[in-house]
This record gives C-alpha cells, structure tokens and sequence, in this order.
C-alpha cells in the first residue's frame, strides 16, 4: 500500500502559479489511478484532475481545465498537479490519492483507497 504525501502548497496571489508534487513511497501494481482532490472550508471533497501512471489520457474538472496540468514522473513516484492562473476559489487544502489498476481514472472520492494528508492552497492578495 503507498503512502503518499503532498508537498508545494502555500499563499499566492490570484493570476499566480503553483505547482504540488505528491510523493508515494512504493508503487507495487501495474499501474494506479491517481488523483488530486480539494476541499475548501464548509465544502465537500471535489474531484480536481486525475490520471493514470501508466501514462493515458488525464481527466479535469469543469473549473480546472485550461489552467491546472497534472503528470507523473515514474521514476521519482511523484506525480505534479501545476496550477496557474490561480484564482480565489482554488483555495481549499488539496489531497492526492491513489487506487490500483482502476481504468478510467475517475475524479469520485469513493474510488480511492489511499490518500496523502493535504497541503493548504490558499490564493489571497
């Protein structure tokens, strides 16, 4: 089972960037789905982007899409979520989490067996 921790979060003005980079201490199957959720205060968990480290096709949400890009690097068990354009409403503390041989990735919380403990986004000027 990985153990996965998230790294990168911090405060930064609307319009900036940042990138977060979840680390997994062993990768056993073939290959994961791993995804990236948030959850903002006084909001349920929300799928943001997920994809598969065998390296297919990568899903995003409505309100994501053109400025977060995620990717994975095998070698390093780390996969980056690089967020820019950051607006207000990306604020919220952002989690990754991993399940084994799921196909298609999916961006629902349910699916998802292991999960990192967080890392604050907060966007403020």
């Amino acid at each position: 089972q990985p153990q996965l921790v998230e790294s990168g979060g911090g405060l930064v003005q609307p319009g900036g960037s940042l990138r977060l980079s979840c680390v997994a201490d062993t990768f056993t199957a073939a290959y994961y789905a791993i995804a990236w959720f948030r959850q903002a205060p006084g909001k349920e968990r929300a799928g943001v982007s997920c994809f598969i480290t065998s390296g297919e096709g990568a899903s995003y949400a409505d309100s994501v899409k053109g400025r977060f890009t995620i990717s994975g690097d095998n070698a390093k068990n780390t996969v980056y979520l690089q967020m820019d354009n950051l607006k207000p409403e990306d604020t919220a503390v952002y989690y990754c989490a991993a399940i084994p041989l799921l196909y298609p990735c999916s961006l629902q919380a349910y699916k998802y067996n292991y999960w990192g403990r967080g890392t604050q986004v907060t966007v403020s000027s």
